[in-house]
This record gives C-alpha cells, structure tokens and sequence, in this order.
C-alpha cells in the first residue's frame, strides 16, 4: 500500500483539525490549500500594487510638479527596501512566530498603500514606498518558508504551480488594471494605491484563521547590527548600480563612493554574522554544496526575469510603437510558458521524486530563449518574437521555484527561513543590478545605432540627443531611426543575459541531486528540537552533503543496531514520538519479511 504524506490525516484531525495539524507538524491537504489561500491572496494583492503604479507614473508625477529623476525612484524605492529586508525577514522567520510575521508583512505594506494614496507630494510619496517595500520583502521570503513549514519537499510539486501563477499573473494585470484607473475621472491615480486595501484586509483575516504553525520554544539571540550592516550594504550597492551611467558616470568620484561604502559595509557584515549568535544569513550556508551552486544559479533566473519584462515592455513600446496595455498583452506568452512549466514540473516532481532534471531543462530553454532573442530587431515578426519568450517562460518556471525546492530539501529546519529567504536575496539582487548594468549597455547602443542612423540618412539629430525624449515630438524620419534603434540594440541585451544564463547551466549541472525529504518543516523542527540537532549533518546520515547514500543508507537494515555505538543509540527515556501500525500490500495481504526501518533526523 503506498500513500502520500498529504493523504495520510494525523490523528485525532477528525475531532480538532487545528490543534493535531499543531502536534504532529503536518496538515491536511484541504488545511493546505486553506492557509495558502491567505498568503496568496496577500502576495497576488503586494505584487498587485507594486506594478499597478506603472502606467500612472507620468500622472502621478505631472500632478505632484515631479522631475524625471524623481519619476524613477517612486520605483526604485520599494525594490531596494524589499531586496534588503528580505534576508532579514527570513531570519525572523526561524526566531519566531511565521503566522505573526506574515500578518505584519501584510500590515506593514497595507498602511504604506494607503499613506503613499494621500502623497502631496513626490518626496512623500517615495517615503511610504519604502514602507510598501519592506512589506513586500516580508511577503516575498515567507511564502516559500511557509510553504516548506506545511508541506514536506516531495509534496512541495502540486502546489508551487498556484504560486507561479499569482507571480506571473499579477505583474500583468498591474499596468492593465493601473491604466484603467488612470483613465477613469472619477477614480484618479490616487486609487491605484488604494484599490489594493481591500483585499489586503481579507487576506489579513483568512490568514488569521487557516495559517497556524507550531512555534518551538527556544532562546532568541537577534542580530541587529547584522541585519543594519546588510541593510545599508546592499542599499550602497543597489543605488551605486541604478544611479551610475546615468545620474553620474561609473567611474565618478560619486560612482566610487558609493561603491567602496557598499563594499566596506558588506565586509563588516560579514565579520559580524561569523561572530554573532544568530546571524541574518549564517554562513555556514554557504559550506553546503547545494545551496551555494542555487543561488549562484538564481543570480541569473532574477536578471531573465526582472530583464525580460522591463526590456521586452520597452522593446514592444518604443521599438514596435504600441501601448503600454498592448505591450503587456504581448508578454503574455512569456507568462503562460512560466505557468506551464512551473505547474508541469512541479507534479512530475511529486509523482518521481526526480527535480534535477527539471533544472537542467529549465536552464536550457533559457539559454536557447536568450540566444534566440539576440537575433530580434525592430523588425523581427511578432509570432517568432512570441516563441522565444514563450520558451524564455518555459526556462523561468522550472528553474525559478525549484531552486528554491532544492534549498530547502538540503538544509536543517533551523534554517529553513535564513536559506529560503537567501536564494530569494540573490535572485532580487542579480535582477537589479543585472537590469541598471543591462539598461546602461542598452543606453550606449541605443546612442552608437541613432548617430549612425542619422548620419546615414543625413538628418540632425536634435539637442540634448534623438534617443532622450518623448518620440512623439520628434519629427517622423528621426523617430523611426531611433525606434529602429532600440529594436536592434536590444538584441544585444540579450546576448548579454545568454552568457549569465551559461554560468545558470553550468551551476545546476553541479548540483547533485538529494532524495526529496518526505517530512514537513514543522516535522523537522520538532524532531530537531527533541534530539538537540544544531542543523549540521552528521556521518552518520542517510544521505551525505552532496546525496551520496551512505553504508547506513544503504538498505542494511538488519546490521544497522549492531554498527551503531552503544553511545549513539537513542536511551529509552529518549521522548521520540512512537511509531504504531501494520505494513500491508494494495490487496491488504501482510508480506512476509517486511521490514521498517526507522531512523532519526541524524540517520541513526
């Protein structure tokens, strides 16, 4: 007989569903679903409002007497707040209580909404985007944690699809629904902040009533001075990569500056975390072979997913001439190829246990979608367009969730949020600066292709530049030859991309592949609370760092009382939860010789 963890209730759920999903660590699939639907909900409502704000900005700006370097940071401000804070939240998840953080994400980001909804003007409407972002950090790096908290690695399949769904799905409807709003007299801009609350607050009660997770006991040691160093590094460095090439030149005095704070910050972090009792990102992470090659890969899954909306919507825009709202439609494909993959993955993960496969293909398909979208041009007919990011979102939805899936797999539960909520770091932050060092590479061409294109057609380019400016007041022939030059330089935009999807390939093909835990992170926790495990693997596991089985996992059930010192076998005083039941066939037949072996967390 064979079942899955979802399909085999604890005991006692029929009487109190709640109370025994809380003593066993494991929930019902219907539970599941219950407590995800909250969360998601809050991060379809996050990602909802933080994209909703892009066709509004040139009123918003209007209205408020803004300037263009103002126009910019009301972006970047919730981008950098939730890229520094997600780390930080990730830790927090390990000290305390998931179902409390999440709820003051959602808080947190709801209140910066509505604020940033009654902005006189631009400064202030900046200030409460920073607020919006240190929600949507918490939001972005408890969802996956929460996720490996309910449901064990092996299970993890059948869920990661509605997940993919609301993050593809959102950032797409944002501009769509953010034009229609703008559009509306009787709304006005001011309600692309405000639309969002409501659903924010149902999200806040669903939460309250299906999110419940155990919290083990344990001392709580907090980094404060980590979490303010890597805080402000990462904020040095992401402004450093956003503003040079175009506030200041790379290699000003202010570029330096910016750049030797952000370094000198980060290095005094790390001194700190290889001190600190309960560092924000503990570097011992760094010492497992998978996590490191994953995030390693991710760098380059944030720089084809941030790049692949910001360059294709100013591809489709500027080069091709269409709307805002007819640009995102045609990202479309790159959305329903994500949702495919990710959905499909998933499933074929839980039905064979097999998820490197699944990222090694994911890999491929974007470097093959970065290869093919370096050969576009402004010309380049709209349904091959359409193929290659259909095949981009192909690769994005296998590597994107999955790595996280493999991350979770090889750590301990204690670490399961400062893991989790690092890959997720290293993804936001490769997108970033991956999307300011691309766009200056996209601004240099873009300048080399129009002053070619003029000169050949014997036209003056206008003061201050053809490729700075509204094309709409640029007369035709020139306004073609800038369009025709975005179109061509994006191309190698992506050429650029294909060589960081390389270092993608190569890393996921080092990754050795580890057998799918069976067991929910609310499982492992306790068991690691009740054997004292530090999070470290020992020898004496079933499986080493890098998936090898060991002699003891090798099936020598027999032997294995024997081999184990007298010193490690578990005392009966041991308060192990016991184990009670009958091994029987689909025919309900007992086998002869069946053997159950039971080991604890440390493979004993």
């Amino acid at each position: 007989m064979t079942t899955t963890a979802e399909e085999t209730p604890p005991a006692g759920d029929a009487v109190a569903g709640q109370a025994a999903a809380e003593d066993s660590g494991r929930m019902s699939r219907r539970q599941v679903l219950e407590a995800l639907s909250g969360m998601l909900l809050a991060m379809f409502t996050a990602f909802l409002s933080s994209t909703i704000v892009s066709n509004a900005l040139p009123t918003i700006i209007t209205d408020l007497h803004g300037t263009q370097s103002q126009y910019t940071w009301v972006v970047t401000a919730t981008l950098l707040a939730s890229t520094a804070t997600t780390p930080i939240w990730g830790k927090l998840a390990d000290l305390f209580s998931k179902k409390l953080l999440v709820q003051l994400s959602i808080t947190i980001f709801t209140v910066g909404s509505i604020l940033a909804g009654f902005s006189q003007s631009v400064e202030t409407l900046i200030g409460w985007r920073v607020l919006q972002g240190l929600g949507l950090g918490g939001l972005q790096a408890l969802i996956m944690i929460v996720m490996a908290a309910m449901i064990s690695p092996r299970e993890r399949g059948r869920y990661t699809g509605l997940i993919s769904t609301v993050m593809s799905v959102a950032p797409v409807a944002g501009p769509l629904i953010g034009g229609l709003i703008v559009d509306t007299e009787w709304l006005g801009w001011r309600w692309c902040f405000w639309v969002g609350a409501p659903l924010a607050v149902v999200a806040l009660v669903v939460v309250q009533r299906t999110l419940n997770l155990p919290v083990v006991k344990r001392k709580v040691s907090i980094d404060y001075l980590g979490a303010a160093l890597v805080a402000a590094g990462v904020s040095a460095l992401l402004i450093w990569v956003t503003l040079a090439g175009n506030t200041f030149a790379w290699g000003s005095t202010e570029s330096l500056a910016l750049a030797g704070l952000g370094a000198v910050l980060i290095a005094a972090f790390l001194v700190v975390e290889s001190r600190a009792k309960e560092p924000i990102i503990p570097l011992r992470l760094f010492r497992d072979r998978t996590t490191t090659l994953s995030i390693l890969a991710s760098i380059a899954v944030g720089v084809a997913m941030f790049g692949g909306a910001v360059f294709l919507g100013q591809y489709f825009q500027i080069a091709r001439g269409f709307s805002p709202t007819t640009a995102g439609l045609l990202t479309l494909p790159m959305i329903v190829g994500s949702m495919i993959s990710s959905t499909g993955s998933g499933a074929l993960i839980t039905r064979y246990g097999k998820w490197k496969i699944y990222l090694v293909i994911g890999a491929v398909f974007m470097l093959a979608a970065f290869g093919l979208l370096s050969t576009i041009d402004h010309s380049t007919d709209l349904v091959l367009v359409g193929t290659y990011i259909f095949l981009l979102g192909m690769g994005m939805g296998m590597a994107m969730q999955n790595l996280v899936l493999a991350v979770q797999n090889s750590v301990s539960a204690a670490d399961l949020g400062a893991a989790s909520s690092a890959v997720t770091f290293f993804r936001s932050m490769g997108g970033t600066a991956g999307v300011s060092v691309l766009g200056a590479v996209l601004a240099s061409r873009v300048a080399e292709l129009t002053t070619a294109g003029l000169a050949t057609a014997g036209q003056t380019a206008p003061a201050g530049g053809a490729a700075i400016g509204n094309l709409n007041e640029l007369p035709t022939a020139i306004a073609d030859i800038v369009r025709a030059a975005y179109g061509d330089a994006t191309a190698q935009v992506f050429m650029i991309a294909g060589l960081l999807a390389i270092i993608t390939f190569v890393a996921v093909l080092a990754i050795r592949e580890i057998p799918l835990r069976t067991e929910t992170g609310m499982e492992r926790e306790r068991i690691e609370a009740q054997t004292g495990a530090d999070g470290e693997r020992v020898n004496g596991a079933p499986y080493d760092r890098d998936g090898d089985r060991t002699a003891e996992g090798e099936g020598r059930h027999a032997a294995l009382a024997d081999q184990t010192p007298a010193t490690e076998r578990p005392s009966p005083a041991s308060h192990v939860p016991g184990v009670h039941g009958a091994v029987s066939r689909g025919d309900g037949a007992v086998p002869d010789g069946a053997v159950v072996t039971v080991t604890d967390q440390n493979g004993r």
